[in-house]
């Protein structure tokens, strides 16, 4: 590696705890910028502009810039990230703009209190994204080596004392910058995404363990829970993983289990605003700290890591390589950016490898705090049952499931009147097509543009209530909000109690929408549908066509459609209305003014 090239490295490195060291510093009545990814680019790139490129010797150690941190973590970030004696520039805080530092004060940390979230933005694909551990995900990154020898004994430090570990690089013999394990898994995992807000749904509505009537955290006696009776303890941890949302996954869960409740996953919220966001209020008020933008900061910091640590010298500058995640694409590559987070990181790591670095990272917390309160006295098997747990739940309601905008992030009126609920689990997904707009959606902004503009044409040119569709499907790798999982829709006049209406953004006749916009309709969406019980595990599949006359969903979509599994070709409209009543004796019909629409 060239004088240069590390000086690049070190320096990148310093940005990064330059932010996190920033909180140490806070002005009060500091004004800011608005809580967008965009800002904290804008921050990084007057960093990069502000620290120079400067011999070793001019340098100081990047890892004391946070040492007074007093966060819940300090013992595992500073043996995974801290140990090293590498160094980069100084920068006096004191430097920056006021709106530069009111920004690290506000992201640096975060948080869930009193229903609100803190520490993260809004991205221009329109997920919310935790800074915390994307940041921790780039450091790490950065770091090269990733795979950590666990110590063997607890390396705990006297209470008053100052805390000391041993240099990483005495701990590992063998450092590769390779990661455990990854890259072994089909994206094809599966579960529901019930993190989306419905007009009047109540908050608890959308906690996926409030569906079951008996869903608890792993016991000791739950033989399902174990690992394969083969596997032993892990030896060795990925810290990119670790950092990033392998602790956080196994302590919220083995929280979890200690308390005999189900961990809130994966809560969305709404901002007070979308062109200048400044709160974030979430929509499940007894959210953990695993929320959805957690979650995609975390995944966003896997991601962005694993590409830093085997990117060669030179690295890109920080605000070069954000600005292309969350915009068109790492390196003119659009299938690497946060729109398909999801499928990226279920590509690049396994349940079974994460589960590996899940009780690695418990046995590793346990080991350099045997006084933590949650870890104290629990035995390996114990910790094996929380990691397989945490990990089954993270796959299939995370990862395996669309990212779903709730209707607040599109912008949506709201609905007029009050909501007819659905009767749960449905029998019938029925496929359309938009037809106008005609061009599909790339973008957050255009499809959630055409998502209000159709809400507007169903409302006041049809005088219907709400938008029609249950969910919109976006070419932009995003699921929309319209009625969503418990309301009556209008979209199959005569049915729309009996099945979800789903549309394609386009005008499908001559050709068939992209492949990640079919694979959510065709696998993940009533995958986790069904998981979720909102729609029957024998549900049929039709086109808008065989239930109304129309040429919807286009003739080249539909003719797609026949090839998909649960696609009923023979249903006839009286079949359909009988689906949903099966074991039960069917009232005498009558359609409400919904149905009819």
């Amino acid at each position: 590696m060239t004088s240069r090239s590390w000086n690049l490295t070190t320096v990148i490195q310093a940005f990064l705890w330059i932010l996190l060291g920033l909180l140490l510093c806070p002005e009060p009545g500091t004004a800011s910028l608005p809580l967008l990814m965009d800002s904290l680019i804008q921050a990084l790139a007057e960093l990069e502009q502000k620290v120079p490129v400067t011999e070793a010797s001019h340098t100081v150690s990047v890892w004391q810039l946070s040492a007074q941190d007093s966060g819940p973590h300090d013992s595992l970030h500073h043996f995974l990230l801290e140990g090293q004696s590498l160094k980069a520039t100084m920068l006096d805080p004191s430097a920056l703009s006021p709106e530069l530092r009111g920004l690290t004060e506000e992201v640096a940390q975060h948080d869930v209190r009193g229903g609100q979230e803190y520490g993260v933005v809004l991205a221009p694909d329109g997920s919310t994204v935790a800074v915390e551990p994307l940041l921790a995900g780039l450091k790490a990154g950065l770091q090269g080596h990733r795979v950590i020898n666990l110590p063997l004994n607890s390396t705990a430090t006297p209470p008053g004392a100052k805390n000391t570990f041993p240099d990483v690089g005495a701990v590992v013999p063998d450092i590769r910058t390779t990661s455990l394990g990854l890259r072994d898994v089909s994206p094809d995992v599966s579960s529901a995404d019930v993190r989306t807000m419905s007009p009047n749904v109540r908050a608890t509505d959308l906690n996926v363990g409030a569906i079951f009537t008996d869903v608890r955290g792993p016991s000791p006696d739950d033989q399902t829970s174990l690992p394969d009776a083969k596997a032993k303890p892990p030896t060795t941890v990925d810290s990119l993983l670790v950092v990033t949302l392998a602790r956080d996954l196994g302590l919220t869960f083995l929280q979890g289990s200690q308390t005999q409740s189900h961990p809130s996953l994966g809560a969305e919220g709404c901002w007070d605003q979308l062109s200048a966001p400044r709160n974030f209020t979430l929509l499940d008020p007894e959210a953990s700290l695993l929320t959805m933008a957690f979650l995609n900061g975390a995944l966003d910091g896997v991601l962005l890591g694993d590409y830093l640590s085997r990117a060669p010298e030179p690295r890109p500058p920080l605000s070069h390589l954000l600005s292309q995640y969350y915009g068109a694409g790492v390196a003119g590559d659009p299938g690497l950016r946060s729109n398909f987070r999801r499928h990226n990181g279920a590509a690049l790591t396994s349940a079974s490898a994460l589960t590996q670095q899940v009780w690695g990272a418990l046995i590793l917390l346990q080991r350099l705090e045997p006084a933590h309160p949650q870890l104290q006295g629990m035995s390996q098997e114990q910790l094996a049952q929380v990691a397989t747990y945490a990990t089954k739940e993270f796959t299939e309601a995370f990862l395996g499931c669309p990212a779903i905008h709730p209707r607040c992030r599109w912008g949506a009126a709201p609905y007029r009147g009050h909501p007819t609920p659905l009767r749960l689990p449905l029998g019938f997904l029925y496929v359309h097509h938009t037809y106008l707009p005609a061009p599909p959606c790339t973008t957050f902004a255009r499809c959630a543009a055409n998502m209000r503009s159709m809400q507007r044409f169903h409302q006041d040119t049809r005088g219907w209530d709400d938008i029609g569709y249950s969910f919109v499907v976006g070419s932009d790798g995003y699921v929309y909000e319209g009625r969503g999982w418990h309301w009556l829709g209008a979209h199959t006049r005569g049915h729309n109690s009996r099945g979800f209406g789903v549309a394609f953004v386009g005008n499908y006749t001559g050709e068939v929408p992209a492949e990640t916009a079919l694979r959510t309709v065709r696998d993940l969406l009533p995958r986790c549908a069904v998981r979720a019980g909102f729609l029957r595990p024998d549900y049929r599949l039709l086109g808008h066509r065989q239930l109304v006359p129309t040429d919807c969903p286009g003739d080249a979509l539909f003719h797609l459609l026949h090839t998909w599994p649960h696609f009923e070709a023979n249903v006839k409209p009286r079949n359909a209305r009988k689906a949903s009543r099966i074991k039960r004796k069917p009232p005498p019909v009558t359609l409400s003014a919904t149905d009819l629409q």
